[in-house]
């Protein structure tokens, strides 16, 4: 059962946990939290924002490097805007601490926040684009000696995922129809947490894992296991992963510090599209090494919120029953920055 997998893995000490690469280190950073530089203060400054100082969720995650960039370089700072950062697990966590109010702006997956304000779970509002996928930042790997060459080879075989019901098994069970394959969502799928899927691999515990960067690196150089579909190619090539989401009634209270945030995000974003750039800062806030950080695979990292783009989560969660009715992305997107 996937709970029984979840379970077992999570037995093991924190040390097992964080043993199996060093890559596997770069989603469990020592930094817990960070900010843009300056004292900050919750009041109004001479840029009229309405809070200077706001702290957003983040995770030590290739995905999030421009928001380093943002800190590292200033960029908060030069629009009158103090970030301080906590670092979360999951999109799960980013919904709750978003709605007890321990977050003004999180970093997390669309598929998490659509979800919960289709039910009624957090009022959600888009500030800002994060990442999307690009050729083996999120793959279905099985074991090196595996039988299985397709995902239609997996067929009543249990795949493990970070979270049912979210991204990961929705970027699958899309790439599975294209194969001629449907997977069901409780019978063919089972819990691991991503630091823990090497070990499951080797261990047996599922038949394959749908991990993403870098553990996807991880477990190939590791010897451990081999990709058998890349999920950055088509049908799912360029799809929306995540992005920067806070409430509604934060946005409307404090337009101009989202306004703020936007700006600063969007002059990272712009810089991300260099891969030399992105390949600099992760060591700088996670505890990969430069050579590790040169060769993993990077995503894309879109500048402005497109409606368009977003109906693509929106239209693949209605296509595997995740919605039951349709959801307009359009009013969810604050689209008062650049």
């Amino acid at each position: 059962m996937a709970r029984g997998v979840r379970g077992r893995l999570r037995g093991r000490s924190p040390r097992a946990v964080l043993a199996p690469t060093a890559a596997l280190a770069l989603l469990l950073a020592t930094a817990g939290c960070g900010d843009s530089g300056g004292d900050g203060g919750g009041t109004a400054d001479s840029k009229g924002l309405e809070k200077t100082t706001i702290t957003v969720g983040t995770m030590p995650v290739a995905d999030t490097a421009p928001l380093q960039l943002a800190i590292s370089k200033g960029f908060f700072k030069a629009e009158g805007l103090t970030v301080r950062t906590t670092t979360l697990q999951g999109g799960a966590e980013s919904v709750g601490r978003l709605r007890a109010g321990a977050l003004d702006i999180s970093f997390g997956n669309y598929v998490s926040y659509f979800l919960a304000h289709a039910n009624k779970a957090l009022d959600v509002r888009i500030v800002a684009d994060a990442f999307a996928l690009a050729p083996k930042t999120h793959a279905v790997l099985v074991r090196k000696d595996s039988p299985v060459k397709t995902l239609k080879d997996l067929e009543g075989k249990r795949i493990g995922v970070n979270t049912k019901r979210n991204i990961s098994s929705l970027l699958v069970r899309k790439a599975a129809k294209a194969e001629g394959v449907t997977f069901d969502e409780d019978e063919d799928f089972a819990e691991v947490d991503m630091p823990n899927m090497e070990t499951a691999l080797k261990t047996g515990s599922v038949d394959a894992v749908q991990a993403a960067e870098p553990f996807v690196s991880a477990i190939e150089e590791s010897g451990t296991g081999r990709v058998v579909a890349d999920l950055g190619r088509p049908p799912t090539a360029g799809f929306p992963i995540a992005g920067y989401a806070t409430t509604a009634r934060f946005a409307e209270k404090n337009k101009k510090t989202v306004e703020a945030f936007q700006r600063a995000m969007a002059r990272a974003q712009k810089q991300a599209a260099n891969r030399t750039t992105v390949v600099r800062t992760l060591p700088d806030y996670t505890r990969i090494t430069p050579d590790q950080a040169a060769q993993l695979h990077l995503g894309g990292y879109p500048v402005a919120l497109d409606p368009a783009r977003l109906r693509r989560v929106v239209d693949l969660m209605r296509e595997f029953g995740y919605l039951r009715r349709p959801l307009d992305v359009a009013p969810l997107l604050v689209r008062t920055g650049p």
